[in-house]
């Protein structure tokens, strides 16, 4: 299996430095959840960091595919499924709490991001969980979020509040690297 610092080196192959966040803020998401869950954090940790690995080169439609196929020994095949699947458009579908999982912290990372950056700071040290459901039912904030890829929370058996909670400590663990 592939270890967090080489996952960490193939992320700095990625150009854009704001997917190289978001893929950041996923993985630390993801790392709660875990946490919470039971679940392998180390193996949560790399699926979030790696998930979009593909991003820049793939077509839409192969996006996370790719991701797998580039993974393909270095990750448990439940974690290259969950990245396969994190995509609605790869004939993969979600089956198991770390495909649902990826699916809603992918989601709720932009809106955390999205909320930091309209407070009066611009840190996500300032957003508190009324803001996120107040984001999350304000429909012309952030649109490009898919509040329903955020509700696969449910599927892994978490509370709003709580999943909200999770997410939040998780991209406040690392706001620092994320410059909010």
């Amino acid at each position: 299996m592939i270890s967090r610092e080489e996952a960490i080196k193939i992320v700095s192959r990625v150009k854009n430095e704001n997917l190289r966040k978001h893929m950041k803020a996923v993985a630390s998401i993801m790392e709660k959840v875990a946490d919470k869950l039971g679940e392998d954090k180390d193996i949560w940790w790399l699926t979030g960091l790696l998930h979009d690995i593909d991003y820049e080169i793939a077509d839409y439609n192969e996006h996370g595919k790719i991701s797998a196929e580039m993974l393909e020994g270095k990750l448990p095949d439940y974690a290259l499924h969950a990245i396969k699947s994190h995509n609605d458009r790869t004939g993969f579908y979600p089956e198991n709490k770390i495909d649902y999982a990826l699916i809603a912290c992918d989601a709720i990372s932009g809106l955390i991001v999205a909320s930091a950056l309209v407070m009066p700071n611009k840190k996500v040290s300032e957003v508190k969980i009324e803001t996120l459901k107040n984001k999350f039912k304000d429909k012309s904030f952030a649109r490009k979020v898919d509040r329903n890829r955020i509700r696969e929370y449910e599927k892994i058996g978490m509370s709003f509040d709580e999943f909200l909670s999770l997410a939040l400590e998780g991209v406040k663990k690392i706001s620092d690297e994320l410059g909010l």
